[in-house]
């Protein structure tokens, strides 16, 4: 049985650069792509997760997997050729060939190709950072060698392409830091305290446990203008925050203590009013009956 299957084994299939290719031979290079691939996937995952473990940066993680699968695929194609007896100099004249017509038919994918190691090696851009491009706010979850996955804050998933993120403008509001300004206005009728006013919109936002009260990062409050119904005032804050939701969550809960503190004090919050003067006479009649 022993000797019917070896001889199956070695029984010859065709023949390839003046070499017999046998069974064993055929089904020795599928056996080991799959294998070897598998292999440096998991080794690569494994020292991924590690390094993670260790509080390394996840960005130059991520670079040093990129590079790892790059080589192990290097490693695996050169080993493939060899095992395949095809001469790496025949293949060179080949690649050249296909290399030249590739890249005029890609040029797009080959920017974008580049772009993603840019990215990947200058950071600009970070897992993790929120993102605003083109209007739309997200947070990044991976940079690959083509595109940035961005969950928006609707949470939908978006793929852009890397290129575009060089060479269009891209607000980072997390390069630096996790430092977010934010803004609550509110207009309050004419004859109020202004200075009630602005003591109220202080003591609120100060009140807030996400607000700042660091040197140069206390909440301030302004009086913005003489409005057409109202006097409008402004309270300008700072956060750490990595997503939106958290400048609008702290604006919220300030707008909800402002209405009970002015409601509490006699404070109107002002709405559009208009005067209508009536020149002429007016003449009230009563209806026949």
């Amino acid at each position: 049985m022993l000797v019917q299957i070896k001889e199956w084994l070695n029984h010859p299939l065709f023949t390839f650069n003046e070499r017999v290719i046998t069974v064993v031979e055929v089904l020795a290079v599928p056996l080991w792509l799959a294998v070897s691939v598998w292999l440096a996937h998991a080794l690569i995952a494994k020292l991924g997760k590690k390094l993670r473990n260790a509080d390394k940066d996840p960005n130059l993680v991520h670079l040093i997997q990129r590079l790892l699968y790059i080589l192990a695929l290097a490693v695996i194609f050169i080993t493939t050729l060899s095992m395949l007896n095809v001469p790496i100099t025949a293949f060179a004249f080949l690649s050249g060939a296909i290399a030249i017509g590739f890249g005029f038919g890609a040029q797009n994918i080959i920017n974008n190709f580049i772009s993603g190691w840019i990215l990947m090696g200058e950071k600009p851009i970070r897992i993790g950072d929120f993102l605003e491009v083109e209007g739309v706010k997200g947070v990044v979850e991976e940079i690959n060698t083509r595109s940035t996955r961005v969950r928006r804050v609707d949470g939908v998933h978006m793929l852009i392409p890397n290129s575009k993120l060089l060479e269009n403008t891209v607000i980072n509001w997390t390069l630096r830091d996790r430092l977010i300004r934010g803004v609550v206005s509110v207009g309050v009728a004419y004859g109020s305290d202004c200075q009630t006013v602005k003591q109220l919109m202080l003591d609120v936002t100060n009140a807030q446990q996400e607000t700042l009260t660091e040197d140069g990062k206390t909440p301030q409050v302004y009086f913005q203008e003489f409005g057409d119904n109202a006097l409008v005032f402004e309270v300008y804050f700072w956060i750490n925050s990595h997503v939106e939701g958290g400048l609008r969550l702290v604006a919220s809960n300030i707008r909800f203590a402002l209405n009970e503190a002015f409601n509490t004090q006699g404070i109107v919050v002002a709405f559009p009013q208009r005067d209508v003067h009536i020149d002429g006479e007016i003449r009230l009649t009563q209806p026949k009956s």
